[in-house]
């Protein structure tokens, strides 16, 4: 590999590196013309050129008649303010690369970006590192997006326009400012990977449950106080990250537990040694207070609760890829669950006790509750 600051061709001239050249922005607009002159007459045509860390402030105006072919073009870590209409030339483009530039004001994106050629081909757009405070409108235009990535931006929210992007497989709109999940995302039958860390969500709608190609959803530090229970019908789900949101922040540190009162701890021993007891043989009250047991969802403990009670939030594997924060209620400290126990569906209760942490199936997670 030769050293940064030299055009480097690769895979048969199909490729054109020229990135980190320290030269002036007219010094590589020259190259640039004198490398499409080159190319008018060879056999292959050049198919990718990386232009990343140039300090370019405008696209080069070579790209309009040098490069017809050209399927991958990386401008990333530049000074650019706007992509000016020399993009529309590449009407084969697939694969734009734009991160880490000064993009985002009035005219940012070429006019006409909608109805050009770019609509039909581009599949992969990265905007990331940017100024832009909104999801430009053409943007939403281009049908054959597949991947867009608009992280680390000053996004406010997601436009519910989103849904026109219907072969949109991966969206990256981390490190913004989005408070706000539209329901009109769950409209993208190929959306497989979402990410939307680091913004200042504070609910998910249930909507999302219609995401049925999803596979990896990024939600950590964000302000999500709960879950909605049908996040479970994400049955191909394989990694949901929720840290650093007060879900998982308030619940670990709110387990706190009040000792039983001396009515309680007498009411418990009744219910657990069996003491019979008839009608005529306790006031209406007491009668009334032994019928609230609840059972301890342990299945080695064999306890009861009434009034007090321990808030356990248990962090479970859930279709053995992700982990789920799942509450459930204890008889005291030194009783430990199994995940199992937590799990209140259709099924009966000898059913769940027979169960261990190990086997629970995806199926059983019924009761999440987590606000």
């Amino acid at each position: 590999m030769e050293e940064a600051g030299a055009a480097v061709a690769t895979a048969g001239e199909a490729e054109l590196n020229l990135s980190r050249l320290s030269v002036s922005p007219e010094t590589l607009e020259l190259e640039l013309e004198a490398r499409g002159e080159e190319r008018r007459g060879a056999r292959e045509a050049l198919l990718r050129l990386l232009l990343p860390h140039n300090r370019l402030v405008s696209l080069p105006r070579a790209l309009c008649s040098g490069f017809p072919h050209l399927q991958l073009l990386d401008v990333s870590g530049n000074a650019l303010t706007a992509l000016g209409p020399e993009l529309l030339a590449l009407s084969g483009l697939r694969t734009l690369l734009a991160k880490n530039n000064r993009l985002g004001g009035p005219g940012a994106l070429p006019k006409g970006l909608a109805q050009s050629p770019l609509c039909r081909s581009l599949q992969v757009l990265n905007l990331s590192g940017n100024c832009f405070q909104e999801v430009p409108a053409s943007l939403l235009e281009l049908r054959a997006l597949q991947t867009l990535s608009l992280g680390g931006n000053q996004l406010q929210s997601i436009p519910a326009e989103i849904e026109n992007l219907q072969s949109l497989e991966c969206l990256y709109l981390g490190g913004n400012f989005i408070k706000e999940i539209p329901p009109e995302l769950a409209n993208l039958p190929s959306l497989s990977y979402l990410v939307l860390c680091d913004n200042k969500i504070q609910s998910v709608p249930p909507q999302l449950s219609q995401l049925h190609s999803l596979r990896s959803l990024s939600l950590h530090n964000n302000l999500l106080t709960y879950l909605p229970r049908e996040i479970l019908s994400l049955v191909h789900l394989e990694e949901l990250s929720l840290r650093g949101n007060p879900l998982v922040v308030r619940f670990v540190r709110d387990l706190t537990y009040d000792p039983p009162t001396l009515l309680e701890l007498a009411a418990r021993t009744i219910k657990i040694r069996n003491i019979s007891y008839t009608p005529y043989d306790l006031p209406e009250n007491l009668l009334r207070y032994l019928s609230l047991a609840s059972n301890c969802p342990n299945p080695k403990c064999g306890g009861v609760y009434f009034d007090c009670c321990v808030r356990q939030i248990k962090f479970v594997d859930f279709c053995g890829k992700y982990r789920l924060p799942l509450m459930h209620y204890l008889c005291s400290p030194e009783c430990s669950s199994p995940c199992s126990s937590a799990s209140h569906s259709s099924t009966s209760q000898s059913e769940s006790d027979s169960e261990d942490e190990a086997s629970v199936a995806a199926h059983r997670m019924q009761k999440v509750l987590l606000g």
